[in-house]
C-alpha cells in the first residue's frame, strides 16, 4: 500500500509540474513566466500592480487546471474556452514584460542600481537585447552593483570568447609563422639547386674548353710533327 502511495505521488507530482500539452506553444511562455512575475510582489517599485499580479497568478492556474482536463476527447467549446483564455493570458504576460522593460529604462535614467539588479535578473527582460545597455550601465556603476546573476554570465562568457578569440589570434600567427618559415626554407632550396644548377653548367663550359683546348694542342703537335 506504502509503495502505491508513494508511486501516486510520484506521479502526481510528474504530472502537476509540467505544462498541459494543449496549444503548448501558447501556453507555455505564460505557465513558464509565472513564477517570474510573481517574483515582482516583492519589488517595492510594483506595489500598484500587487493586486492586478496576484489575480492573474490565479487566472493562470485555472488555466493550467483547464488544460490539463482537457483530452482528445473534449468538447470543442472546451478546447476554444481554454484557448481564448489562453490568448488573455499571453497579452497580461507580454504586458508584465513591457512593464518591466520599461522600469529598467526608469532605473538606468534614474541611476537606480538596486531596482537596475532586481530587474535584469528577473527572468522577464529580453538579455539578449539589452545586453550592450545592461553592460554599459554595469560599467558606470560597478561600485554599486554586484555582478552575481546575468552580468556574470556576460563577463564569463566574455572573457570565455576573448579566450578562445586570443587563442585563434595565436594559432594564426604561429601558423602564419611556420609558413613563413617554410617558405624561407623552400626559396633557399630553390636558390641553392639553381646556384647548384649554375656550378655544374660551369664546370661543364669548363671541361669543354679544356677538352677544346686539348683537341687544339694535340693538332699542332701532330701538324708540327708533319712537318
Amino acid at each position: 500500500m506504502l509503495k502505491l502511495f508513494i508511486l501516486f505521488f510520484t506521479f502526481t507530482t510528474l504530472l502537476f509540474s509540467a505544462n498541459p500539452r494543449v496549444y503548448e506553444s501558447l501556453g507555455n511562455p505564460i505557465y513558464n513566466n509565472i513564477e517570474n512575475i510573481k517574483k515582482l510582489t516583492t519589488i517595492g517599485d510594483f506595489y500598484l500592480y500587487v493586486d492586478g499580479i496576484n489575480h492573474y497568478i490565479v487566472n493562470v492556474e485555472l488555466a493550467k487546471q483547464l488544460g490539463f482536463s482537457l483530452g482528445k476527447d473534449s468538447a470543442p467549446e472546451m478546447r476554444n474556452k481554454y484557448l481564448q483564455t489562453l490568448r488573455k493570458l499571453s497579452k497580461e504576460n507580454n504586458y508584465y514584460k513591457r512593464l518591466v522593460q520599461r522600469t529598467l529604462e526608469a532605473a538606468i535614467q534614474n541611476g537606480d542600481s538596486l531596482l537596475f539588479s532586481k530587474l535584469i535578473n528577473s527572468g522577464l527582460i529580453d538579455t539578449k537585447a539589452n545586453k550592450k545597455k545592461i553592460l554599459t550601465y554595469y560599467f558606470k556603476h560597478k561600485k554599486d552593483i554586484n555582478p552575481s546573476g546575468i552580468i556574470q554570465s556576460f563577463l564569463d562568457r566574455d572573457a570565455t570568447l576573448l579566450k578562445r578569440r586570443n587563442e585563434a589570434i595565436r594559432r594564426r600567427k604561429l601558423l602564419k609563422k611556420k609558413r613563413e618559415k617554410e617558405k624561407i626554407e623552400r626559396l633557399r632550396k630553390e636558390d641553392e639547386a639553381r646556384q647548384r644548377a649554375l656550378e655544374n653548367r660551369l664546370d661543364r663550359e669548363v671541361e669543354k674548353q679544356k677538352r677544346e683546348i686539348r683537341e687544339e694542342q694535340r693538332e699542332e703537335l701532330l701538324k708540327s710533327l708533319k712537318e
